[in-house]
This record gives structure tokens, sequence and C-alpha cells, in this order.
């Protein structure tokens, strides 16, 4: 597999963007720099925030990001949340009572679709259990979900996301507690969150594009799940993902295209040409120098970073030995 190339800015090619939040958009409370600004100067395609968090009820999440300065109405947010509770509401009654292990983005997605989100398992019919994240869960709330599935109840959860970025550093996220407790049970859950296609599923559903382009900053959620649903996709540089992991990454995790952040939608993304142990892209070429790929003309940010992944990928691909990067590389 090879980059994707356009000779014309990349949003120019797309009429909806769809935006991972954490790690793409902001770090915890912050936008990541630059974020703001490029995402303003779209104005030719719809813009789509999807998200793996379900803590946080979609107005909440609006509402953030107006306060970092985006233009965005509560129609523009589709979180797992939303997606796990169009699930649940396919396969359970209406009414039915469901015990949540997680925030109140959650409870709220229940509740309209129909369901009614409750504390305690022993409250009366509950029909299943459903696990997200939120900052304040704590052993005794993991320790319910797992009796609950032991019970025999069905099992879902919002995503599997193992790490979360937050400004701080990169932190547990709800995969991780989700593992927790299904190595108490032995089961897995049903899951709505990329890379699983429900989040897709409800994202398409809701604004019909024709040509859309997932931006991630995570090869196993973002970037697969894009692969999985057939949808193009930017890789950016700006949360869990490294340049060495998506110069590595596996067939089903590498992106059409790449970038530092997200200016790079509105940059040209030149061919990259790979010769032996060298490529170049544009203006920059890279090559390898002592076992590590090293850039030996550096040209605008997108093309130099293109033509170290399109290099990293032909060497991987011919040689099935992780690649090394150039430690001085600045990405």
């Amino acid at each position: 597999m090879t980059l994707a190339a356009t000779d014309r800015p990349l949003v120019a090619s797309h009429d909806a963007i769809l935006l991972d939040l954490d790690g793409v958009v902001y770090r915890g409370g912050e936008a990541v720099p630059g974020a703001v600004e490029a995402l303003t100067a779209v104005t030719e395609a719809r813009l789509a925030y999807l998200t793996n968090n379900a803590n946080r009820p979609p107005r909440a999440v609006a509402d953030h990001l107006v306060e970092l300065g985006l233009d965005v109405s509560v129609d523009d947010i589709v979180t797992s949340a939303q997606a796990i509770a169009g699930v649940m509401a396919h396969d359970l009654p209406a009414g039915s009572p469901v015990l949540v292990v997680g925030g109140e983005g959650l409870r709220a997605a229940l509740r309209e679709r129909g369901l009614v989100p409750v504390a305690d398992r022993h409250a009366e019919g509950v029909a299943a259990v459903v696990q997200g994240y939120t900052p304040d869960l704590g052993w005794r709330d993991l320790a319910e979900a797992a009796y609950a599935v032991q019970s025999g109840l069905p099992w879902y959860a919002s995503n599997t996301d193992l790490t979360i970025p937050t400004a701080e550093g990169i932190a547990p996220g709800n995969g991780a507690l989700v593992h927790a407790v299904g190595l108490a049970v032995g089961r897995e859950p049903v899951v709505a969150g990329k890379p699983y296609a429900p989040l897709f599923e409800e994202t398409i559903e809701r604004i019909a594009p024709g040509s859309p382009l997932m931006v991630g900053d995570r090869l196993d959620t973002d970037i697969s799940g894009a692969r999985r649903a057939g949808i193009a996709s930017l890789f950016v540089l700006t949360g869990v993902n490294s340049l060495s992991d998506v110069v590595n990454a596996i067939a089903d995790e590498r992106p059409d295209f790449v970038g530092h952040d997200l200016a790079a939608l509105h940059d040209a993304h030149p061919e990259v040409v790979v010769d032996g142990e060298r490529a170049r892209c544009g203006s920059a070429s890279a090559e390898i120098r002592d076992g590590a790929i090293a850039v030996t003309s550096p040209g605008e940010p997108t093309e130099t970073l293109r033509a170290v992944v399109g290099l990293g990928w032909a060497c991987r691909d011919a040689s099935g030995i992780s690649v090394t990067v150039d430690a001085t590389i600045d990405a």
C-alpha cells in the first residue's frame, strides 16, 4: 500500500471532514495548536466531530468547541454513547432498564433512545449493562459491571480505546477498564466506537456525505475504522500515535494521507516516488542512512513527512522488519 496523492488542497476533494476530537482538535481542555485556525478555514466541506469518549453529552462537547473558537452545533457532534445507545435500542425492548457504568453522556444517550439508565444492578427488570468512560469510575463500579455480566446480562461498551490523551499526557482509556472487566468475566462486549462500524454508521446516516475524509491520531481506532468503513483517512501527529508508529503501521492501520496537524487539510499531497532506499515527495527527499530513515532534503512539512512515511512503508513491506526513524526528524 502507498500513500494517496492530490495536487490540490486535500480538503477540496471531500465534502465532509469527520474529525476525531481527543488528540486532533483538543487535548484535555485546550485546543491543539493551529487546530481552530485550520478548521475555521474549511468553507466548502461539512465538519462532523466523532468522539469515542462517551463521558460528555453532545451539547457539552459542542459548547466546549464553541469556547475554543469553532462554529459548531450539537448536530455536528456524534459520540460513541449515541452509537451504542442506538445498537442497544435495536436489541432491547423500549423502556428497558440498563445498568450504566459510565458518565452522563451515556445516560443521556440511552434516554434519547427510549431506554432507562439505572445505577443498581438489582433494580427491577435490568436488561443489560453498558460501560463507558468517565474519570470518576472506581473499583466498585467495575466490580458491579463484572457481577452484572456474570449474571448473564448482555454487555455493551461505548468504545475500547486503551488510552486517552490529556493535557498532562496519556492516561488509561475506557478500553483499559473494559479489559479489566473482561479479564474477570471471560467475555467480550458489543462495541460501538471506532474502529467498529456503529459510530461511522451513525455519522453517515446523519450527514449523508458523498466523499468523506476521516481525520484521526490513532491508527488502531480512527484509521483502522475508516479503512473498514471504506472512508479515506488523514493521520495527524498531534495525539497518541507517533511518526515511528505510522512508519511501521500494519496494512489495515495505514492512512491514505499523513500530516503534522490539521493544517495538512489545506496542503497538496504530492506523489511519493520510492527508488530503493530513497524517496522523494515534491521538493523533499529521504533515504536510509545507517539503518534509519533520514531526511536528506527538507521540503514543505507535509512533503517531508510523506517522503519519510512512504519510504518507511516500502522498506517495511520489502523486509518485514521494523523501520527506525532518525531521532533528529522533528515530528
